[in-house]
């Protein structure tokens, strides 16, 4: 049947604005569903091997960065036993100037312990026994969710400040070496007194720091011995000036 024709089977629709909006046609989509991409566009034999590339450079990068952490990290057991290793895949193309944790995290416990000699109202000098600051600065910390500075900080920092300011015999390497004892002993007479080590009539007259470590023990998986045995650093007796010992520590 021609278009043109009027036999009244057939309906003409008028053209122009004014004629009425045509339903869409629905999108017809190819047999099988939406077209894939990617990976899935592959046929299996591709996709195998794609798959197969992809963890191989997986494999190859997390090596890298393994390695390129031991290198840069302290010694540790894993650097120490795989050292030919690292250094065989690092050097040069790899090679890093810079490390991580400078100074090297301590391997070692270090406490600080301090006694005095007092003089009694009689005139007689009684020495006391040893007290670990360090341990007491731990249980001001332990289960404390803000403990203050003085607690986590003052000692260690003196201590350091100490043993960077002298050398293995105690005696002052610097202009600072001076300034790190007055900085100690100040320490020291304000923890004795906090401790009432002179008593209710006595009078710290000289103190004497002394430090122990002993090493931190490794995991047993390591296959690393180290000794058991705590090795002990005393320092010289230090004379308490009249003003300290009366309590002219601020």
């Amino acid at each position: 049947m021609d278009v043109h024709d009027t036999g009244s089977g057939v309906r003409r629709v008028p053209d122009g604005p004014d004629a009425p909006d045509r339903p869409a046609e629905p999108h017809a989509e190819p047999p099988g569903g939406p077209p894939r991409s990617g990976i899935a566009a592959l046929s299996p034999r591709y996709q195998v091997g794609a798959v197969l590339a992809l963890a191989v450079v997986a494999t190859a990068v997390c090596a890298h960065i393994g390695l390129t952490f031991l290198h840069v990290a302290p010694a540790n057991t894993l650097s120490k036993q795989h050292g030919s290793v690292v250094d065989e895949w690092i050097y040069p193309e790899f090679e890093q100037n810079w490390k991580l944790f400078a100074p090297n995290p301590l391997q070692q416990n270090i406490s600080v312990q301090v006694r005095a000699e007092v003089s009694t109202p009689d005139g007689g000098i009684r020495t006391t026994g040893w007290y670990d600051l360090s341990a007491e600065d731990g249980r001001a910390i332990d289960g404390n969710p803000l403990p203050s500075h003085t607690q986590q900080n003052e000692l260690r920092r003196a201590w350091d400040f100490f043993v960077a300011t002298h050398d293995t015999d105690n005696r002052p390497v610097g202009l600072r070496g001076a300034l790190s004892e007055t900085y100690l002993r100040r320490v020291a007479v304000l923890r004795l007194d906090r401790n009432e080590a002179a008593g209710p009539d006595g009078t710290v007259e000289r103190v004497q720091y002394r430090s122990r470590t002993t090493d931190v023990p490794p995991p047993e998986w390591s296959g690393e011995t180290v000794s058991g045995r705590p090795v002990y650093r005393e320092l010289p007796w230090w004379q308490v000036p009249a003003v300290e010992a009366e309590g002219g520590v601020a």
